[in-house]
This record gives structure tokens, C-alpha cells and sequence, in this order.
């Protein structure tokens, strides 16, 4: 599984959920991750989650941490545990801080306010999971907090990026290990 981070700055607009967007955009062929620093905002025509859709609920932000990732499999059901597996090793990396985050499904709450978005769905070749962090709150729909506010310097989100990227990936050869090295019973 690779992992970039894209050091320029990229505006997510949900157009990035599409089969192979890593590999026609950074050259990753195969399982990926890439993560980028940048704001969000998706029109309704680009939402994936219908439920965000018949409420109306816009989605934006002024500055977010996104983590794209791609799995080449059809099975939407086992990429929606991986992205709660995914938002589990965000937490997990971040309370390295001394944060004390709670999770509910796929988005993490610091006192109430929402640190993340995050969403699963499938194209004819893969499954995509988004998620992002907001950097900032500022801007948000929602009672928000941001990296910044919880004492994560701006300057350093790709470090944090890679470590996130990297104990997912680390995660995934765990599994496939684990899957490999068992005899079967009868």
C-alpha cells in the first residue's frame, strides 16, 4: 500500500472520490493513501452521503487535513470497517497528545465538537474512503474544532499526516498477515 502527501495546496470538492483518482493524479497504482492539506467544499451534486443531501446539509471548511484512501475490492461493507478502523488509528495517534477524543461511527468529537468528516463508498473498480480533519473550525456548519485549537501546530500537519497514513498501512499488513498465517479448522 503507498502513501503521499501532497505538499501543494488542493481544494477537496468530492470530485476525488472516483476510481484511480491517486494513480491519475500522483502516479500510486494499487492501494493508496494520499493525504493534502486544503479547504472543502462539496456542492450537493458531488455528496455521496444521500442522507447529507435530502437534509440539506452543507459540507465545507477553510482548512482541513483530507487522507484519501483506495482499496481494490468490491466489498463496500469491509470498507466501511476499515474506514472505522481508520478513524480509530486517527484517534489513537492524536490522544498520543493527551486529547481525549470520542468516537461515534466514523467521525471523532472533542467536548462535543466535531474534529472530522468521513465518508466510504465504491466505484466500478475500488472502494475510496474520505476523511479530514478540520486544521481550523473557522467556517464550519457545524459546532467544529480544529488541530490548531487543540495545540496541533499548523506547520507540522504532514508529519502527522505520514504517521496517520503510516500506522493505517502498518494496520493493513497486520491483517493480511494475521489472514496468512492460520491453518484452517473443520
Amino acid at each position: 500500500m503507498h502513501f503521499y502527501f501532497a505538499p501543494q495546496i488542493l481544494q477537496y470538492d468530492g470530485t476525488q472520490l472516483a476510481s484511480l483518482w491517486a494513480y491519475r493524479s500522483f502516479g500510486l497504482l494499487g492501494d493508496s493513501i494520499v493525504a493534502f492539506r486544503g479547504p472543502c467544499c462539496i456542492q450537493f451534486e458531488h455528496m455521496v452521503d444521500l442522507e447529507d443531501v435530502r437534509n440539506q446539509q452543507p459540507i465545507y471548511g477553510n482548512d482541513m487535513l483530507h487522507f484519501i484512501v483506495e482499496h481494490f475490492d468490491h466489498d463496500l461493507e469491509k470498507t466501511i470497517l476499515r474506514q472505522r478502523l481508520f478513524i480509530t488509528v486517527v484517534k489513537e495517534v492524536l490522544e498520543e497528545k493527551g486529547y481525549k477524543l470520542v468516537r461515534s461511527g466514523d467521525d471523532l468529537y472533542y467536548q462535543e465538537r466535531k474534529l472530522s468528516i468521513s465518508i466510504a463508498t465504491a466505484t466500478p473498480v475500488s472502494t475510496i474512503i474520505h476523511t479530514a480533519l478540520n486544521i481550523s473550525a473557522e467556517n464550519t456548519p457545524v459546532p467544529a474544532i480544529g488541530l490548531i485549537e487543540l495545540g496541533w501546530p499548523a506547520e507540522e500537519v504532514a508529519k502527522l499526516a505520514e504517521k496517520i497514513g503510516l500506522s493505517y498501512i502498518k494496520e493493513m499488513e497486520g491483517i493480511q498477515r494475521a489472514r496468512c498465517k492460520v491453518k484452517g479448522v473443520r
